[in-house]
């Protein structure tokens, strides 16, 4: 009984600590947005803009592909029940509030998340960050503020895309490719988002840009020995990443509408 006491305790404790390591990353990281060094100005707006390239323009053919595949099937799912339930309030409740920004997130912690983690690694790895601070340049500013700001844009671009795509062309496939009866259903659909359901995937969108970037400059930051640790921290980043968004989507959605 000790024995599984103590563990829990550990393990407490060292989750405790794990999210104020977290926490204090983050305000750093901030910080150095809103008090922004002068040194390297240039630098940061093209490493951003080649973030927000890489994570959001190359991702879109996926984004749009997977939005189209998840509405139709809602749409043609639910469609048969309408009359009981309507299409409207079960596209929202399914899609615009949980399923489209987690989806989003998932994607861009499969495509991007890892990149960055593997990518700070081999820099930690081969001492480039000892290179950027003897050149004068502070790699919060350099290195983590590019990133957070280009990710956190890229996901809230993409979950904005995710979700008409799912609405407009779901609809439109299932239009075009089947004979259900749709009647008003698009109508519903618009008329059952609010101006809640706006903010919270906005708030949602934003808190899983800032949570995923963290987390995975975190875990490249903490790479500094062996090459052999890098698939380790890509892992390790990318799992605690995706049970973040969880966490933080479940929350968020208690806070609104419970």
């Amino acid at each position: 009984m000790q024995t599984i006491i103590g563990a829990i305790g550990r393990q407490t404790l060292y989750f405790s600590n794990y999210f104020a390591t977290l926490l204090a990353f983050a305000y750093q990281i901030l910080r150095t947005i809103v008090f922004p060094p002068k040194k390297g100005m240039f630098l940061v707006r093209r490493i951003t803009l080649e973030q927000v390239y890489f994570t959001a323009v190359q991702t879109l053919p996926v984004i749009i592909l997977f939005a189209i595949l998840i509405g139709s099937m809602i749409i043609l799912q639910f469609s048969k029940v309408s009359a009981q339930s309507p299409l409207g309030q079960i596209f929202v409740l399914f899609l615009i509030r949980d399923l489209g920004p987690t989806l989003t997130a998932l994607l861009i912690i499969l495509r991007s998340a890892t990149a960055v983690t593997i990518e700070i690694s081999y820099m930690n790895v081969f001492n480039e960050m000892d290179t950027l601070e003897m050149s004068g340049l502070d790699p919060l500013w350099v290195v983590c503020v590019p990133r957070l700001v280009g990710i956190t844009s890229a996901i809230l671009c993409l979950f904005i895309v995710f979700d008409i795509t799912a609405i407009v062309g779901g609809y439109g496939v299932v239009w075009l490719l089947t004979d259900t009866y749709l009647g008003y259903d698009l109508f519903q659909i618009a008329n059952n988002i609010s101006g809640a359901d706006i903010i919270v995937g906005i708030i949602k969108a934003i808190l899983f840009g800032i949570t995923i970037t963290v987390i995975c400059l975190y875990h490249g930051f903490k790479t500094k020995q062996h090459i052999t640790q890098i698939p380790i921290a890509a892992s390790k980043a990318s799992v605690q990443c995706f049970g973040s968004c969880l966490i933080i989507s479940a929350t968020t959605s208690a806070l609104f509408y419970l």
